[in-house]
């Protein structure tokens, strides 16, 4: 799909590239603005550790395009940013995404692409895109797991047993601050935390259960956990005996 890109030589083969590739492509060209270099919302979101990183890291980018899939796929598209010839093309990162998601995922590192727009489609259609989709599932699974796991410790509520009274930290669910108050606990700013005495344990006893009733009822989990013990003072871990050790038999 073309638009109306002002007639320069890279926002020309940008267009002309976003009609030749699979799928429903637009072409965005963003114009030199003086030599100031000020493309930083772009460049900051190439997806690349290779050659593209590099150049950027080198030298400024004056002007540049963006290719813009109907599923949200974006590609960066610039000069060679040095002696070279054709342009560089790279995967920009998806940016609704968490930081975190994108740890020991490799990057689908760029491509530099002949000054051909048909033959650099090929290029990107069989090269660049299968690593950016294979990227990209990567961070997906990750980020679902991420948020697996913070939903899953945001609905569990850790009860901790301190001498002879139980801690709750504090919380600003009210669901969860009302479920624990119904049911004796109380919030002790020296502690930042909601305690339960165990003055009378029976009432104590009854207490953690009706509490952890409601708690269920609302989808949250509860866990009872004594504090790591710790060894007396003067006195050292003692040492676990060493493994034996068994010396590999090699076949032949």
């Amino acid at each position: 799909m073309y638009d109306s890109t002002p007639d320069t030589g890279l926002g020309s083969f940008a267009a002309v590239l976003a009609g030749e590739l699979p799928g429903a492509w637009t072409s965005t060209y963003h114009p030199d603005r003086g030599g100031t270099g000020d493309h930083h919302a772009v460049t900051d979101l190439v997806w690349d550790m290779n050659d593209v990183a590099d150049a950027l890291a080198k030298y400024s980018v004056d002007h540049c395009a963006v290719l813009r899939r109907d599923d949200g796929t974006r590609l960066f598209v610039a000069d060679p940013l040095g002696h070279g010839e054709g342009y560089l093309i790279a995967a920009m990162a998806p940016q609704d995404l968490p930081a975190d998601a994108f740890r020991g995922v490799r990057e689908p590192d760029g491509i530099t692409v002949a000054a051909d727009p048909f033959s650099a489609a090929e290029d990107i259609h069989y090269g660049l895109l299968p690593r950016y989709d294979k990227a990209l599932a990567q961070v997906r699974s990750n980020a679902a797991r991420l948020a697996a796991a913070q939903a899953a410790e945001a609905e569990l509520v850790v009860m901790t047993w301190s001498g002879d009274v139980l801690v709750v930290d504090k919380t600003e669910r009210a669901d969860i601050v009302k479920a624990l108050t119904d049911h004796g606990f109380v919030f002790n700013p020296e502690r930042d935390a909601f305690v339960l005495s165990g003055d009378d344990t029976a009432h104590q006893a009854a207490s953690v259960r009706a509490a952890g009733e409601r708690l269920s009822e609302l989808g949250i989990g509860v866990v009872l956990r004594h504090p790591p013990a710790r060894p007396a003072l003067g006195t050292a871990p003692v040492a676990p005996p060493a493994p034996t050790v068994v010396s590999p038999h090699r076949g032949r």
